[in-house]
Order: C-alpha cells, then sequence, then structure tokens
C-alpha cells in the first residue's frame, strides 16, 4: 500500500543515499574521525526520522483504518502494534 508519505520518504532516501556516497568519498581522502562521524550521525538521523515516519503512517493508516472500518479487530490490531514496536 502506497502512503501520502512515500514519495518524500524516497526523496529523503534518496538523501541519505547521496549522504553515505559522499561518506565513502570521504574516507578515501582521510578526512578526519570528526567529519566523518559528523556525517554518519546526518545519515543516521535521515534514516531514523524516514523510519519513524513509516511506521508512524502505518499505525495511523493501515491499522487505525483497518480497525475503523471494521477490517481488524483491537486483538490483531495490538499484535500489528507489538511488531511494529520493536522497530521504534
Amino acid at each position: 500500500m502506497q502512503h501520502t508519505s512515500h514519495p518524500d520518504l524516497i526523496k529523503r532516501l534518496k538523501q541519505a543515499q547521496g549522504q553515505l556516497s559522499s561518506l565513502l568519498s570521504m574516507f578515501a581522502e582521510g578526512r578526519s574521525c570528526l567529519e566523518l562521524a559528523q556525517q554518519l550521525q546526518a545519515v543516521e538521523s535521515v534514516i531514523h526520522n524516514a523510519k519513524r515516519t513509516l511506521i508512524q503512517d502505518h499505525m495511523e493508516h493501515c491499522i487505525g483504518d483497518a480497525v475503523g472500518e471494521g477490517g481488524m479487530n483491537a486483538k490483531q490490531a495490538l499484535r500489528e502494534f507489538k511488531s511494529l514496536s520493536k522497530y521504534l
């Protein structure tokens, strides 16, 4: 299922992909560990935020809508939420 946030998530992940590519070049250039750590943090932040957005959308749209429309009962929703919680 495609959510309205997916195009933005793809954009963010492509940004992270570019940052990773730059980071690999920085390693090859022998840049300082501080610079490398800063860039690793930036990549990690982009990926973390993308993951959080994806999970929140899934909880709201897939789980929430399914429960509201009767396609999923509370027990199923709780099981799905527990499965998702390990990625938070």
